[in-house]
């Protein structure tokens, strides 16, 4: 009896101990980041948080092709479906390190024979055990918080992935779409060429012009013929793409024509300093942070002793018959201290490295924070001076195609040859696929700009807090 009062209040002073955590408690490492962006007042950065509730910022574009697209890859994305299984390895690895706070039930059945050159014996055993390691140093605990902080991690960057394929498709269906465009103007082009090579012609039957003049006008449609040829291919590659980020064959997806370009997304001058707290990248390097923090702990608590309370009792016996009986009966209980005496720096050495790695998560959530502050700069200097570029490239295409009609006028009254004609309508048509291509510049810096931003901008008026679209 005396034993076990002993052993009893033994107990709670270790379930008292067990209160105690070794190791460092987390603090979110210092970043230097700056009050606002440089290149548009009001935009202001802040320091990462929970990861927000995924939101749908394709509607921006206000294309229904578009999103049933999105559709398709949340099902079908096979970089999607990697991402989860991982995250769902990450969050059972969090039950498997919790079961270290709980004990342990063992049961056991067996027999067995045994002898030597005199006798032969037979023994039959029916045990249960029952075992609990106490965390009095905190080394689950820490494991326990280093297991759920990889899984935050692995949540995120399953966020991160869908982001990242989200932007890829919406870059490639923007493209398409500006392809689409150059088709549809290479193809107008080609009817007034083909309307300029046949007054050329008229005009070389009439003897007013020469043979040179309908050579040029022909060599002119041919290029264009061939530039008009070579979209076909590049539209097919930018369709494959998105079948593969749908998960689909090339042959199994095609992308209607339509006849505009989808909207871009208006710019606000101000919002909140939220904007990268839903940046899936830096939520998953604080997490990676936070899991190798608690690292150091576990390395630590390997310097103290272990405590484990166990207790065993069953039946022993040689004969089946009366094997369950009182005089077989035996058990045992009792607490068990154990510890490492010596190891040659081996827990020294493992301490070591869990502080290294600390010092490499902090190194790379700060590298993380820093590169998204910069993206982010990118996408806002690209997109306000691409404002003003088209601007100017709008006044030099209306320049270029006064400048044409002018010269086709001359060439109609005899004023000037072909070559004029040529190239006016040469720098006309340059003068609009630039402008083209700038819109198409334009618009995939606008998606840059959402995933710098970790999906969108806009907030909802009630609660700045929180960004959503």
């Amino acid at each position: 009896m005396k034993q076990i009062v002993k052993f009893s209040a033994f107990s709670i002073a270790a379930m008292l101990l067990s209160g105690c955590v070794l190791g460092p408690n987390y603090q979110r490492p210092e970043t230097p980041l700056p009050l606002e962006f440089r290149h548009t007042p009001g935009w202001k950065v802040a320091q990462p948080a929970d990861l927000q509730a995924s939101v749908a910022w394709w509607s921006l574009y206000q294309d229904a092709p578009l999103l049933d697209l999105l559709k398709q890859l949340e099902s079908s994305n096979q970089n999607l479906r990697a991402a989860e299984a991982a995250w769902r390895e990450a969050r059972a690895l969090v039950g498997g390190s919790r079961s270290g706070l709980y004990p342990k039930a063992t049961g056991q059945v067996g027999t067995s024979r045994s002898g030597n050159d005199v006798s032969v014996g037979k023994n039959n055993e029916l045990a249960l055990g029952l075992s609990w390691q106490l965390d009095i140093w905190g080394q689950v605990r820490r494991q326990v918080e280093s297991s759920e902080a990889s899984a935050q991690a692995s949540a995120a960057e399953w966020a991160g992935v869908r982001l990242s394929q989200q932007a890829e498709l919406v870059q490639n269906y923007l493209q398409l779409r500006v392809i689409d465009e150059q088709m549809r103007l290479l193809d107008a082009t080609l009817v007034a060429y083909q309307r300029s090579l046949q007054l050329t012609e008229n005009r070389y039957k009439a003897g007013m012009v020469t043979r040179t003049d309908v050579s040029q006008a022909l060599t002119q449609l041919k290029n264009t013929q061939a530039q008009r040829l070579d979209l076909d291919w590049q539209r097919a590659r930018y369709e494959h793409a998105l079948a593969l980020l749908v998960g689909s064959t090339p042959n199994a997806l095609q992308v209607a024509s339509v006849e505009t370009l989808p909207r871009l997304p208006a710019l606000p001058m101000q919002v909140p300093s939220a904007l990268l707290e839903r940046r899936p990248d830096i939520a998953a390097a604080e997490r990676r942070v936070i899991a190798a923090n608690a690292e150091i702990g576990v390395a630590k608590s390997a310097y103290f002793p272990d405590l484990t309370l166990s207790a065993s009792g069953g039946y022993r016996g040689s004969n089946l018959a009366d094997w369950i009986s009182m005089p077989n009966r035996f058990w045992s209980i009792g607490p068990q201290f154990a510890m490492t005496l010596f190891d040659a720096g081996l827990r020294r050495s493992k301490t070591e490295q869990a502080e290294a790695r600390y010092d490499q998560q902090v190194a790379r959530y700060r590298q993380t924070t820093l590169q998204a502050i910069a993206e982010v700069e990118d996408a806002l200097v690209q997109l306000n001076v691409l404002e003003q570029e088209i601007l100017v490239q709008r006044e030099a295409l209306a320049a270029s195609q006064d400048s044409l009609q002018l010269t086709e006028n001359q060439y109609a009254a005899g004023m000037v040859d072909y070559l004029a004609v040529s190239s006016a309508q040469t720098t006309a048509l340059n003068s609009e696929r630039t402008l083209l291509n700038l819109l198409a510049t334009q618009l995939t810096a606008s998606v840059q700009l959402i995933s710098a931003l970790g999906g969108g901008w806009q907030v909802d008026s009630d609660d700045e807090k929180s960004p959503q679209l």
